[in-house]
């Protein structure tokens, strides 16, 4: 039984991906933090995600949660389904850890699915945090692009047809129906954001922005960059933070030297949890030029350290990670961005008002309930099963 009376369940995350992983981000942090809290009240917990040089092939995280990698990028969906297929005979790696068959399978569908329900034969939980419409043509070939955007968009929508959906925000909520999912059967079950541990840490004396993520096409670091080059002249002792790692960061440095303000941008790679802190809390303004966000992780977290955010209106749930005029602002374009971005820079009082909104915002988002929330779908999932 878990804390709550219900019976333990054991839960299998299928993701191609986990924290440890080199281009993980913001959809890997979810998904651990709930297996977190799963295991927290009572549940078996495993991930399934692809080998990488950066961790062993099999382990169990400090929360309890073990982590199987197997396959590479591109073959770990076809290893999932072997997995499981062995396992429905009692062979396997899950069997042999002593975990036998789970009782749910968590899809994790980061444009391309599993496709769990082909082989499952358990209940299966389709989770995407936004739909991959913008980005297809960002990081793949017109060819790659077409079939990718086909996978999601029809053939996935058919094969989950019978499974319960969840995802992080309204707005991807209302993608997945526009794409012909009905909406009864998707729950809405948004980030949380850690408490602050770390010391509070006094901003930088210079005017200072932070941008955190992957580095990746889509996360369109180069709006920063662009707007850091627009504002050197009139603001001479402005800073770029750039924190985080992916194979995209050696254009933005050549961006940088093209722009001329090479000294003027600093990239840390990956960032420490004590790091990460650090950078949020001395920053005067942290910006998510993203294309698309299932939810804007990093905008509560910024928010958690009183640093306010600019972020563009149509990219999915980041205009519900903050609320636009309060703890942030919102633009429509590229132009707008820079004129925004320059207008907080000299305006502390408003700056700082927006700091203290976004602290508050931030504290209404637990991983607590947001794991809480997800059991009680567990639940209901592996009792009624569709």
């Amino acid at each position: 039984m878990d804390n709550s009376g219900t019976p333990s369940r054991h839960v299998l995350f299928l993701n191609w991906r986990d924290t440890t992983n080199p281009e993980g981000g913001g959809s890997e942090v979810y998904i651990e933090r709930i297996a977190a809290e799963l295991v927290t009240i009572g549940h078996q917990v495993t991930l399934f995600c692809a080998a990488h040089g950066n961790a062993a092939a099999a382990g169990t995280t400090e929360t309890g949660v073990r982590v199987l990698r197997r396959g590479s990028r591109m073959t770990v969906y076809l290893r999932a389904a072997l997995i499981c297929l062995v396992g429905r005979f009692g062979f396997g790696p899950l069997s042999r850890r002593g975990l036998g068959r789970p009782d749910l399978i968590v899809d994790v569908c980061n444009g391309v699915p599993f496709f769990a329900p082909l082989y499952a034969g358990r209940p299966v939980i389709a989770l995407v945090h936004h739909v991959h419409r913008e980005q297809w043509p960002v990081v793949f070939g017109p060819l790659m692009c077409r079939l990718g955007w086909w996978i999601e968009s029809w053939l996935a929508v058919r094969l989950y047809r019978r499974c319960r959906y969840i995802t992080v925000s309204e707005a991807s909520r209302a993608e997945l129906v526009t794409l012909g999912v009905d909406t009864e059967r998707i729950d809405v079950v948004p980030n949380g954001t850690p408490p602050v541990t770390g010391p509070s840490l006094p901003r930088t004396p210079n005017p200072s922005l932070l941008v955190l993520g992957r580095l990746v096409p889509h996360k369109r670091v180069e709006i920063a960059l662009r707007t850091v080059a627009e504002l050197a002249e009139e603001l001479p002792e402005l800073e770029l933070v750039v924190a985080g790692q992916g194979w995209w960061e050696e254009p933005l440095r050549e961006q940088c030297a093209a722009l001329g303000i090479t000294d003027r941008v600093r990239f840390t790679g990956f960032v420490s949890e004590e790091e990460k802190h650090a950078l949020l809390s001395s920053a005067w303004l942290a910006l998510t030029p993203s294309l698309k966000e299932g939810w804007g992780l990093t905008i509560v977290e910024a928010a958690a350290r009183s640093t306010p955010t600019v972020a563009f209106r149509y990219a999915g749930g980041v205009a519900e990670a903050m609320i636009d005029t309060e703890t942030g602002l919102l633009v429509d374009d590229e132009q707008e961005f820079t004129t925004v971005v320059r207008e907080l820079l000299d305006d502390d009082v408003r700056r700082k008002a927006m700091g203290e909104a976004a602290l508050t915002h931030a504290a209404r988002y637990t991983w607590t309930a947001t794991g809480a929330r997800f059991a009680e779908l567990v639940a209901e999932a592996t009792v009624h099963p569709r």
